[in-house]
């Protein structure tokens, strides 16, 4: 026997030990720290580790002094209460999580503990706790209040067990590692101190050496397992099917979590990146980021709480990414880094289908706009080809009066010199003519180019005029409708840019002014030229339709029409976009429905 209590002292300093570093590995991390499942887990180690320090008391006490056992036990007894409680906290923070708040209605778990603290401690007075002390189970006599204690104990641990062991089932499922150390552990020392106790007669210390397997099992569930750490299972769930990628660093850059979708990805599995830094992985024959700035971005995201973007894209381009950089604070102090890889695949896919459609569309409304030139460009150059035809016919009659006044004695030099001045006359029209047809032609060829031709360059109101002219004189004159050109900044007035562009621009609008009459002829349209703060601002002004309430609202902004079928309503929409991007200026309008419409166009100018 009293090699027996040796060896219980002797455990009893290696329990010590073992509790003072699980302890301070607990206080040490910085997640249990700030949970309250770790504060309790603490106050339960601190519980175990005074009782284990008290029975070491208690054995030198017994070895080597007079005094009388008992009041170790008095100290003893204040752990041994409090120890169900602690866990209690344990298990029902646990089940909590972050959500926890301790109630007051959970107080009612210290009555007991406290009555027993203070029954012991009376006991001399009324002998509820023992009726005869002793060391040695055999010989002790207990009160009645020892089995109410016994009874509350060992049913409040019963208690604890459940809740840990449901929590554990529902986080890792029912035979996960965790739950079957955490139901080992628990169980141990209660099975032993029950039957050490009552069936086999043990000596008392032997509750000190099942707390040593317990806290083996609990040792590994914390260190190995992550006990304190355990994730919700639906939670683990969601994170794992999340079809974007994760991966959480530490302070000091070393990987401390991923999910599943960022093992898939790259080909690894996290126990083999855990632990290491960022620096010394290497995903680069996996994918391309667009930006060799990731180790600014991560010291960046500990420093200022900002999330820092960058694109990113698998090298055989199955999938696109946008990564999100951003520090994870709490308290305003940053403990970690997280890195999101967003799936942008199917935004990119749809961006260039719609790139695709876009393109589609505005070939469609070029070659409708190209369409309507072709008509005018007929009726303009059939004048000037009949003209110059004629003229033709009337040189050859010239000609031949010509030839044949050169031997007729009665034609006279004045006569040579009038036929020489009807030939120079026609000259006169056929040049005036080819000069017509060729600024058709210019201004043709300058709208049958690709609509994203953004080359600049400087011209003048008076070019600009010029082509306008040529390219909606049919149509003007087949609605019978006016163009009044009012130039209040001159001929001369420059502007820098693609002026095919700004053709098509002005075009499309005298046209939608054109088809807000409705048919109806015998209408004038305006198209004003002013300057105003060093912009040039062109207006054109109908006295139509007007615009219905609910398309000016989408004006701009999406592909609307007015014109049913006949229409895309992508004129508007590019031109908006033309006048934006390539004039750097703006577009606006004003719009009264039975009253009419002004559209302003306002450019810098040179």
């Amino acid at each position: 026997m009293q090699e027996f209590k040796y060896l219980g002292f002797f455990i009893g300093l290696i329990i010590t030990v073992i509790i003072e570093l699980i302890m301070l590995y607990i206080i040490k991390t910085k997640s249990s720290k700030k949970l309250a499942v770790g504060h309790y887990f603490t106050y339960t180690i601190w519980c175990m580790a005074f009782w284990c320090i008290f029975l070491v008391i208690q054995i030198l006490v017994i070895n080597y002094t007079d005094i009388n056992p008992l009041y170790v036990d008095y100290f003893i007894y204040i752990f041994i209460a409090l120890l169900p409680v602690a866990l209690f906290f344990v298990s029902v923070s646990l089940t909590a999580g972050t959500n926890f708040k301790k109630k007051k209605i959970y107080n009612i778990v210290m009555i007991v503990p406290l009555l027993t603290i203070f029954i012991l401690w009376t006991n001399s007075i009324h002998g509820l706790f023992y009726k005869y002390y002793s060391i040695n189970p055999d010989e002790a006599i207990f009160g009645p209040y020892f089995l109410v204690h016994s009874l509350y104990t060992y049913g409040l641990f019963a208690v604890d067990i459940f809740f840990l062991l449901k929590n554990s089932i529902k986080s890792t499922g029912a035979f996960s590692k965790q739950s079957i150390l955490i139901s080992l552990g628990a169980l141990i020392p209660i099975i032993v101190n029950i039957t050490g106790m009552t069936i086999l007669k043990m000596n008392i210390y032997v509750t000190p050496i099942s707390f040593l397997a317990t806290l083996i099992l609990i040792a590994i569930a914390i260190f190995k397992y992550d006990f304190l750490n355990v994730s919700s299972i639906a939670l683990k769930k969601i994170v794992n099917q999340m079809s974007d990628l994760y991966l959480v660093l530490n302070k000091d850059y070393e990987v401390s979590d991923c999910n599943k979708s960022f093992e898939d990805t790259f080909n690894i599995k996290k126990d083999d990146i855990v632990g290491r830094n960022f620096d010394d992985l290497d995903f680069s024959n996996k994918i391309i980021i667009k930006s060799k700035n990731i180790g600014n971005y991560l010291l960046n995201a500990q420093k200022h709480n900002k999330i820092y973007q960058v694109d990113a894209k698998l090298k055989d381009e199955s999938r696109y990414f946008n990564i999100e950089i951003s520090g994870i604070y709490e308290d305003k102090q940053c403990i970690g880094i997280l890195i999101l890889f967003k799936d942008t695949t199917q935004h990119i896919l749809d961006m260039e289908a719609l790139k695709q459609n876009q393109d589609t569309l505005m070939e469609r409304e070029r070659l409708a706009s190209l369409g309507q030139m072709i008509g005018g460009i007929a009726h303009n150059l059939k004048t000037p080809i009949m003209s110059i035809a004629g003229a033709m016919e009337g040189m050859k009659d010239l000609i031949k009066e010509y030839d044949a006044s050169i031997d007729d004695p009665e034609v006279t030099k004045e006569d040579h010199h009038a036929i020489a001045k009807d030939m120079s006359e026609w000259v006169e029209k056929v040049d005036s003519y080819d000069t017509y047809m060729s600024d058709i032609i210019t201004a043709v060829k300058g709208q049958s180019v690709n609509m994203n031709d953004n080359i600049s360059s400087i011209f003048t109101i008076k070019e600009l005029l010029n082509r306008i002219n040529i390219l909606m004189k049919h149509e003007l004159k087949k609605s019978f409708i006016t163009l009044n050109v009012v130039n209040k900044i001159g001929d001369d007035a420059k502007l820098v840019g693609n002026i095919n562009s700004l053709v098509q621009v002005i075009n499309n609008l005298i046209s939608n002014a054109i088809q807000s009459y409705g048919g109806n002829p015998n209408n004038i349209i305006d198209l004003l030229i002013d300057k105003k703060n060093n912009n040039i601002i062109i207006s054109v002004i109908d006295h139509g339709c007007g615009i219905p309430k609910d398309v000016q609202e989408k004006l701009f902004t999406k592909m609307v029409t007015t014109k049913g079928h006949n229409g895309t309503g992508l004129g508007l929409f590019m031109s908006y976009s033309t006048i934006k991007g390539h004039f750097k200026g703006d577009m606006t309008f004003t719009s009264k429905v039975g009253v009419g419409t002004t559209f302003n166009i306002t450019i810098p100018s040179k």
